[in-house]
């Protein structure tokens, strides 16, 4: 597909964590054409980006060996890219340069880094050398120790400097801003507090020059407020969110269940360009 992606409209990434244990679906698709079946069916019903994960990043996870994310994604990549629609772009979840190598080799688009470009030095330089697009996400610590204490003094403000910053870095090294993503982090290092902070000023980081990514999908937040613990039973909340984003300009929603928040998203659209 061509290079440059479409962004006047809102957009869905499917999620297909190919992990044993992802807080919401760790252990779902077990084998390489389960998640290509899967990825398959959120294109159908509505997704333009899926984003592929080997590793989980949920609160007190273990890292996982570069090595180990490759054995779990590239089948998984290499199947989806021979059967996978026109227009739909693939993405990889991870925070290794080598990883995302192995990827970017593969046709992959996209690098989605949780740790904006802060845990793997060579991450920033390849991508700019592939001209991939970067999802810069702002987290706070790291999995492990992130939801350990959390804080912040002004969390927007903090959040849109650090991105900006990470932005600025990899613009140096030569990537478009064009290519550049930003996401504030929902639930990566921030207490409740810090999340509906957030949400309630996403147009901050709407505003400042970049594409933007929302990734509340299913997320602890919502239980915290609703007392649903079963992440299943968080997709209103998530749609909740997504309509909010809409409004608030933000590109691209990164979710686990795409025709629920396609049907907020479109009707969200509809009322706003109205």
């Amino acid at each position: 597909m061509e290079n440059n992606f479409n962004f006047n409209k809102p957009i869905i990434m499917g999620i297909l964590n190919v992990t044993p244990d992802s807080f919401s679906d760790g252990g779902a698709y077990p084998s390489t054409k389960s998640a290509v079946d899967r990825a398959l069916i959120m294109i159908e019903q509505g997704a333009k980006i899926i984003d592929i994960g080997g590793e989980s990043t949920k609160p007190g996870s273990d890292r996982v060996s570069p090595i180990e994310q490759k054995r779990r994604i590239v089948d998984v990549i290499s199947q989806l890219k021979k059967i996978i629609p026109d227009g739909i772009m693939v993405s990889v979840d991870t925070t290794s340069a080598e990883v995302a190598e192995a990827a970017i080799d593969l046709g992959v688009e996209m690098i989605n880094d949780v740790s904006g470009g802060t845990d793997d030095k060579k991450m920033m330089p390849l991508v700019a050398k592939t001209d991939s697009y970067y999802c810069i996400m702002h987290m706070q610590g790291n999995p492990k120790t992130m939801q350990e204490n959390p804080s912040y003094t002004n969390a927007t403000l903090e959040i849109k400097n650090f991105l900006v910053n990470q932005a600025k870095k990899v613009m140096e090294m030569g990537l478009a801003k064009e290519k550049i993503i930003l996401d504030p982090g929902i639930g990566f290092g921030k207490k409740t507090e810090h999340n509906l902070e957030i949400l309630k000023n996403l147009n901050e980081f709407s505003s400042l020059g970049f594409y933007t990514l929302l990734g509340a999908s299913r997320k602890r937040l919502f239980s915290e407020i609703s007392g649903q613990n079963n992440p299943e039973d968080r997709i209103s909340g998530t749609c909740a969110t997504s309509a909010l984003g809409v409004m608030a300009n933000i590109n691209i929603f990164r979710v686990h269940d795409v025709w629920q928040n396609k049907q907020a998203i479109d009707i969200a659209y509809n009322i706003k360009m109205g």
